[in-house]
């Protein structure tokens, strides 16, 4: 690549470092004697060897013009190739692909970073995978100038494999023995650095510490070669308060505090509770979680949730009560399996007020799955991928409930990559409930459609059934389906871009009545997550003409 070249000469020529700089006579001398060899010594990296470089100086007044000339000549090409592993690790069939993939190979331009880059991989796949007294057994390149030729003689002898031996947890706090079920191999089996990582993964997402130091003792290793693993924990502060000021159209001015012990007790059980205090809207929410490492990784958690909703247009409170387990399937998949027993009360207003509108109640107890999927290349800005969401929910008459009903929902969103400095964004909504009461099915179980990951250009909740007079509150619906293509640029490929987009969709009982939404956005890629700040215009009568949004983070 002739700019990698280039960019090599320029940081290797002393007379480039001069430029804009007064010298004296004997320095620049000096400099210009030297550029010739820093020349060629710039370019050998590259498996070129014999260079022409002239160097021409033409004084102009008291300024000095020096012009390089370079003429790369024939390449330095591999003649001879011989690159390999003996002892145990010679079988090993991981080590055999990355023998496979060494470059550069018999009659390949002998590229100097090239080869350190495959000569390093096969060093660390070797310490990873437990061989920790491998070593070199020949380790040279002859380069013969005459002949533009290259010979490398390299091979390692990869000693013994050494077993994952004793995992010793350090710490002062917490019981013993509450760690082992994340050690999920056996003692005596391969030693595999990626083990380690996952251990180390599943530590943090504990949040208990404020320090998770894994470091493998090869030097201890017993005679049957078990490596012993120091695991250094550092606990972080116990409680975390929070609060904030809130502000939104249909909630009204608010304010939300929180407060999350990372440890309750030396059982590693956590506590969490979040108050939203607005004038229209206020809910509170507390938990109790208890560590869950058997099977899957995850929680037990028992939670109970409060919520008051009192506008112009419904008079709404519910309580909540949630038992649930949630588990990390795999590196894609994470699901929740919970047992919910819901208590709701609400009413819709007539002509802007409450008078002899009679509360209706329902009450389901009803058990839910959930799995969420994120398979993207970048989980703060993909560019490449799927992710997705998928729930289901049932509950049946006579078991707790007010009504049968059986109920799915579904959101897909799909990332790819268009040039360098562009995406195409694809989203899309389903949802679907079967019941033989709608009248009993709460409004915080129904479907809406509107505002922001959903129809932008109508305000939150405005698609969708609605009451008669005054035609502004949503009831809900059976179905809901949405959709959203959107455009992203970056401009130079800095953090700032623009986007625009078209979302689609409706909430329906019988038959969609569809509603499309068109609009423009700013983009910024912020050091603590993506900014999205977006301007929407409704096409089928819009409560009003434009719609703001706007949102922090990614938009998994």
């Amino acid at each position: 690549d002739d700019a990698a070249m280039i960019e090599n000469i320029e940081v290797s020529l002393s007379l480039y470092q001069a430029i804009g700089k007064v010298q004296g006579e004997s320095r620049l001398e000096y400099l210009l004697s030297q550029a010739e060899r820093q020349t060629r010594q710039a370019l050998e990296p590259f498996g070129y060897y014999t260079p022409t470089i002239t160097v021409e100086a033409p004084r102009n007044d008291d300024k000095l013009t020096v012009t390089l000339h370079v003429d790369k000549g024939e390449p330095v090409r591999v003649r001879n190739f011989h690159v390999g592993i003996t002892g145990p690790a010679e079988d090993d069939s991981y080590l055999g692909e990355d023998l496979q993939k060494f470059h550069p190979k018999a009659d390949e331009v002998f590229d100097h970073t090239t080869y350190e880059t495959s000569k390093v991989t096969i060093t660390r796949r070797l310490a990873e995978r437990g061989y920790f007294d491998a070593d070199f057994t020949q380790r040279r390149v002859e380069v013969t100038r005459a002949d533009h030729a290259a010979d490398i003689d390299l091979s390692w002898d990869s000693g013994r494999r050494y077993n994952m031996g004793a995992i010793r947890f350090h710490q002062d706090y917490f019981n013993q023995d509450l760690f082992d079920p994340l050690v999920y191999w056996d003692e005596g089996s391969y030693y595999h650095e990626g083990k380690l990582d996952r251990l180390r993964e599943s530590l943090v997402k504990l949040d208990y510490f404020s320090t998770v130091d894994i470091q493998p003792k090869p030097e201890e290793a017993d005679a049957d070669g078990n490596v012993p693993v120091d695991v250094n924990l550092t606990r972080a502060k116990r409680s975390i308060y929070t609060s904030g000021i809130s502000y939104g159209s249909e909630s009204g001015a608010g304010v939300r505090l929180g407060v999350d012990r990372r440890y309750v007790n030396a059982r590693g059980h956590k506590l969490s509770t979040q108050l939203d205090y607005a004038q229209k809207r206020k809910s509170l929410i507390t938990s109790y979680r208890v560590p869950a490492f058997r099977w899957l990784d995850g929680w037990y958690t028992a939670s109970m949730r409060a919520y008051d909703e009192q506008t112009d247009y419904i008079d709404l409170r519910n309580l909540k009560l949630t038992g649930s387990r949630s588990g990390e399937i795999n590196e894609h998949w994470t699901a929740i399996a919970s047992l919910n027993a819901l208590r709701e009360r609400w009413r819709y207003a007539t002509d802007e007020v409450f008078d002899n509108a009679l509360y209706q109640y329902s009450t389901l107890v009803y058990p839910q799955i959930e799995a969420d999927y994120v398979g993207v290349d970048d989980k703060v800005f993909p560019r490449k991928g799927f992710s997705g969401n998928l729930s289901l929910r049932a509950g049946a008459e006579g078991l707790g409930s007010d009504a049968s009903f059986t109920q799915a929902h579904m959101r897909l969103s799909w990332f790819q990559g268009l040039g360098d400095n562009s995406r195409l964004l694809l989203r899309g909504e389903a949802g679907s409930t079967w019941t033989n009461a709608l009248v009993a099915m709460p409004p915080s179980l129904r479907f809406f459609a509107g505002g922001d990951n959903s129809i932008r250009g109508y305000a939150f909740r405005e698609v969708g059934p609605r009451t008669p007079k005054p035609d502004r509150f949503a009831l809900g619906a059976k179905h809901v389906l949405t959709g959203s293509a959107e455009y992203e640029h970056y401009f130079k490929g800095g953090p700032w871009g623009g986007a625009v987009f078209v979302d689609s969709g409706s909430a329906f009982d019988d038959t969609p009545d569809w509603h499309t939404g068109v609009g423009f956005g700013v983009r910024w890629r912020s050091p603590v997550g993506p900014v999205r700040v977006d301007i929407a215009h409704g096409l089928n009568d819009p409560d009003s003409q434009f719609q703001l949004y706007l949102n922090i983070g990614a938009n998994l």
